[in-house]
């Protein structure tokens, strides 16, 4: 999708009138509502405000008080429920309680759940919004509050492989708030074992289990991007219902939603994937990484050519996508200007709060939104060549991203500077921004940050001299020529193969980043590394694909 591609996808649809706090994609009206009362005086709840932040978490308390329910330690006999932020999981809500396990009956709930009930004047079901606990943490007295595998969105067994299978893994398994019961996602965000090992790897299978279709990858194996040329990516024969599928996963991520937003994105990719355009439910069900409800989309579209989830996205989700369309703006911050009541960028210019990262994202908003051509990245690439040339005729400087990868246009332009003999991009950093800014090349600073090991990276916005020059952001990382190919791979993505890169590397007990390729590696139980272990040379992008056992890709060939 385009970065504004849900406002596209309706621009003259008229929106069905729904309801919704930010917190869940579809609320389909409710036709009646339960009268004000004390419809809260059963609970007994303590609400962490971490993440949540004290001011919504006073208002959250004061709402409790306000309908009968009742606001306690969480370590209060009768507690009953503990209501943590969106973002926070079981084992990390636990250690900020201080609290060695659970308390006997309570439940762990996100905010979500709150707001809904607030929403709605009335005591809504917990399923589909509890946290998961890890089993060491659970009070085994009491488990009936632990998600079950028939009952919620996210199955706790699934949670218990995710552990078993991946040790070292902190993946924290956490459902959101289903609409309604009819319409829920439970299949759409579930974890399986290919969804673990499509993680690490960066691709699902491409065909489902026992389908004869020869495979297009080399010797290495199919499941490793880093080991194929994107030339050979399959040709979609699913658009129709993968561009109806992003349309919704657009809308789950720009409401901070990841689980949703990775049950559609494999659900996408494995379409993406799939040989033949999808006829059947049997077929649609067989292909890994799509489960039953999915399924049951997937078929909506192919019989109908719609999906009717798509008449009920609410209202909320054009203006946080507008919202997070501003530089330096994540969800967070977009559910928190809508719960304030902005609805325009008017709205955040003349009444929110906003960092000075945000005021620059916010004064380019439409030149930061608009692609660059090709042509205008080379003249960005070469107005920072000569003028590091002016300080020194030695220095490299080289376009990375999608630009070295050869596609047509760019969100951005990064730019590696460095200095073949090691020693003379020392010092050049601040000298190079002053000499762009001399020339009125760069207008805005964003990030400059000089504690990055010995890597500088500025982040900014520069415009090219001439009329009608659009302002353009502009990356500018000074490296060291012994980590310059390592940055240069990383730098050039895309972000899918470098993500398989390194899971290979770990493998093979190396660790592959923007600074080096290194091995003896030692990790601990958790698979976090406890010692650097030993970088190996590498002078060129070739010497890592060789000490990874893989075949050199040519940029172009990275665009997974």
């Amino acid at each position: 999708m385009e970065p504004r591609g849900i406002l596209k996808a309706f621009p003259k649809r008229k929106k069905m009138r729904t309801e919704s706090d930010g917190s869940g994609l579809l609320k389909i009206p409710k036709k009646e509502k339960a009268e004000a009362g004390e419809w809260l005086s059963t609970l007994q709840v303590h609400v962490l405000p971490v993440g949540i932040g004290r001011a919504r978490a006073e208002i959250f308390e004061k709402q409790i008080i306000q309908h009968g329910g009742q606001i306690c330690s969480p370590k209060a006999p009768g507690i009953t429920h503990i209501v943590v932020d969106e973002t926070v999981d079981g084992e990390r809500a636990l250690r900020l309680l201080k609290l060695p396990q659970l308390p006997l009956g309570a439940q762990l709930v996100k905010s979500a759940w709150l707001s809904q009930c607030l929403q709605e004047q009335k005591l809504v079901d917990t399923a589909g919004f509890h946290v998961i606990i890890p089993n060491r943490f659970l009070n085994k007295t009491d488990m009936s509050f632990q998600p079950g595998p028939s009952g919620t969105s996210v199955l706790s067994s699934v949670a218990l492989l995710a552990q078993s299978q991946e040790p070292h893994s902190q993946l924290s398994i956490q459902p959101q708030a289903n609409s309604d019961d009819e319409d829920s996602d439970e299949e759409e965000v579930q974890v399986t074992p290919d969804d673990l090992e499509a993680l690490i790897t960066g691709r699902y299978p491409s065909t489902p289990e026992g389908d004869t279709e020869p495979s297009l990858a080399p010797n290495l194996s199919d499941k490793w991007v880093c080991a194929q040329p994107s030339s050979q990516k399959m040709t979609n024969h699913n658009l129709h219902i993968t561009e109806k599928l992003e349309v919704l996963a657009k809308a789950y991520a720009v409401q901070g939603d990841r689980w949703r937003t990775l049950g559609y994105s494999k659900a996408i990719n494995a379409l993406k994937s799939f040989p033949k355009p999808v006829s059947s439910y049997q077929e649609a069900c067989g292909i890994p990484g799509i489960g039953k409800r999915m399924a049951e989309k997937i078929m909506e579209i192919v019989e109908s050519g719609h999906l009717r989830k798509l008449d009920h996205i609410s209202d909320s989700v054009p203006v946080l996508e507008l919202f997070s369309n501003i530089w330096g703006v994540g969800a967070k911050t977009a559910q928190m200007w809508y719960q304030q009541g902005f609805r325009t960028l008017e709205d955040i210019q003349s009444q929110a709060t906003l960092s000075t990262q945000q005021a620059i994202g916010l004064k380019h908003y439409e030149d930061f939104l608009e692609r660059i051509p090709r042509e205008e990245a080379a003249e960005i690439e070469k107005t920072v060549r000569e003028t590091a040339h002016t300080l020194n005729p030695g220095l490299l400087s080289v376009a990375c991203g999608s630009y070295r990868r050869g596609k047509a246009t760019c969100g951005d332009v990064d730019v590696l500077v460095t200095h073949p003999d090691g020693r003379s991009h020392q010092g050049i950093f601040s000298r190079l921004l002053d000499a762009l800014r001399k020339r009125g090349f760069l207008t805005d600073d964003l990030v400059s940050q000089d504690d990055n090991g010995q890597q500088q990276k500025y982040l900014g916005v520069c415009q090219l001299p001439g009329p009608g020059r659009h302002h353009r952001r502009l990356d500018i990382i000074v490296v060291p020529y012994s980590e310059f190919a390592c940055a240069l791979l990383y730098f050039t993505g895309s972000a899918y193969f470098n993500r398989s890169m390194r899971a290979l590397a770990k493998t093979k007990g190396m660790s592959l980043s923007e600074h080096a390729l290194s091995t003896a590696i030692v990790r601990d139980g958790h698979g976090v590394k406890v010692g650097p272990g030993r970088a190996l040379p590498t002078p060129t992008e070739k010497d890592v694909f060789k000490l990874l056992g893989l075949p050199y890709r040519e940029p172009s060939e990275r665009d997974w």
